[in-house]
This record gives structure tokens, sequence and C-alpha cells, in this order.
């Protein structure tokens, strides 16, 4: 049947033109990552100085290769952060087609709020180790051992604290997104706020030392950000419902 064959052939043809644009786009990610890691390969020593300045001790290597682990570790860091709104940016462009000119004007918003609250979610959770954590854990040794603080356990620490706090500071900006496809709702999310705080609780305890002061701390603020979540997304399903009854008014 001709109007099969061509109905398939051009299919076939704008299969194969998304997946060359995903390809360029993801070879424009990978490009901007690559140059963003050699510029933190470049600074790695005032990055590096920036995260140890408000230590009060020295951290220590035990192999020759440490050091690289060092300088891959900053640069990687840095490459990640700075590449995180271009990646947004091209995941937005390749769906955009899809979009009606409304959810692309409504959807936009969300690439620089997902850059700004990671990185608020990385500042809160280096704040709350370097300030909460590691005194906490200090004070635990009241001079029965010699401290002997080497780079790749305080690093590997440090980062199994902040990443955590990082994603979760996206809580605000996936529940708006959810909201607006119609998968959640605010009703959804307070009819549900008990089993969120429990493991949002959970989270916290698991992420920080066994000290229960240190982890209600670190679980205050993750129940308020869920609360404003809940009001983010009662802000988004009212506005949803309020053009959707105009569209019903108009016809």
């Amino acid at each position: 049947m001709p109007g099969e064959t061509q109905y398939d052939n051009e299919k076939e043809m704008n299969l194969v033109g998304h997946l060359s644009e995903l390809r360029n786009r993801l070879i424009v990610t990978a490009v901007t990552f690559i140059v963003l890691f050699f510029i933190g390969f470049i600074y790695v020593k005032d990055i590096y100085h920036f995260f140890v300045k408000d230590l009060g001790f020295t951290l220590n290597i035990t192999g020759l290769t440490d050091t690289v682990s060092v300088y891959i570790t900053m640069a990687g860091l840095v490459a990640i952060i700075g590449t995180l709104p271009l990646l947004c940016l091209q995941i937005w462009l390749f769906i955009r087609p899809g979009l009606t000119k409304q959810e692309q004007k409504s959807s936009l918003p969300y690439i620089p709020a997902v850059f700004l609250l990671f990185i608020a979610g990385l500042t809160f959770g280096y704040i709350v180790f370097v300030q909460l954590i590691v005194p906490f854990l200090l004070s635990l040794n009241e001079g029965m051992f010699n401290e002997i603080f080497t780079y790749d356990r305080y690093f590997k620490l440090l980062f199994r604290v902040i990443v955590p706090f990082a994603v979760l500071f996206e809580i605000p900006v996936v529940t708006m997104f959810l909201t607006s496809l119609g998968i959640l709702t605010p009703a959804f999310m307070r009819k549900t706020r008990k089993y969120a705080y429990l493991i949002l609780v959970i989270v916290g305890a698991a992420i920080t030392p066994p000290d229960f002061v240190l982890q209600i701390v670190v679980a205050i603020p993750l129940i308020l950000l869920y609360e404003i979540s809940i009001y983010l997304s009662d802000f988004v399903y009212r506005k949803k419902l309020k053009k959707h009854q105009e569209f019903m008014e108009s016809d």
C-alpha cells in the first residue's frame, strides 16, 4: 500500500530526526561538561581552599595518587554544577516542539529554579556539615585517640551529606511540575503529609550522625520545604482549574 509505506517512511524520518537532535544536544552538554571540568582543574587549589578554610584541622593524604583524586573531585564538582542549567535547557528545547505556547511559557522558569534550588541545597548541606556535624563528631573523641583526617574520608562524608540535600531541595520544582501535568494534587499531598514527614525524618537521620537534636535540626527545614511544596502545588492547581474553566466558558 503506497499510503502506508509513505506514512511509515515519515515516521521513520521523524524518529531519525529526533534521535539526531537528541545526540546533538547530548554532545553540546558533554562538551560543556569537559570545558568546565578543565576550568575547574585549573582553579582546583582555590576551590579546595574554599572547602577547607573553615576547618580547624588539616587534611592528609596517604597515597601518591590521592592528589590526582583531589583534582578530579574538585573539577568534577565544578563541571556538574555548571552543566546542570545547560542540561535542563537542552531537555526543555528537546521537548519544546511537543508543548503548546502556554506550556512553553510556564515550563521555562523551571530551568533556573532547578539550578538555584540545587545550589541552595548544596549550600544548606554544607553549612549543616561544617557547623553542626563536624563539631559533633569531633566532640566524641574527648582526647581518647590521635586524630588523623584524610582527604578521601572527609570528602566522602561531605558529599554523602550535601548531595541528598541538593536533591531534596528540588521537591518544590518537582511538585509544581507534576501538578501542572495533573499527576499530583495538593489534596493528595495534604492527605499523605504524615507519611511524607516520616520519610523526610528518616532521610535526615540517615545523612546525619546519631544525635537526636541534630536530626531534628536537619528534619525541620525539610518539613518546611514540604509545606512550601504544598502551597506551590495548590497555586499551580488553582491556576490550572481557572484556565480550564475559562476554556469551557469560551466554548
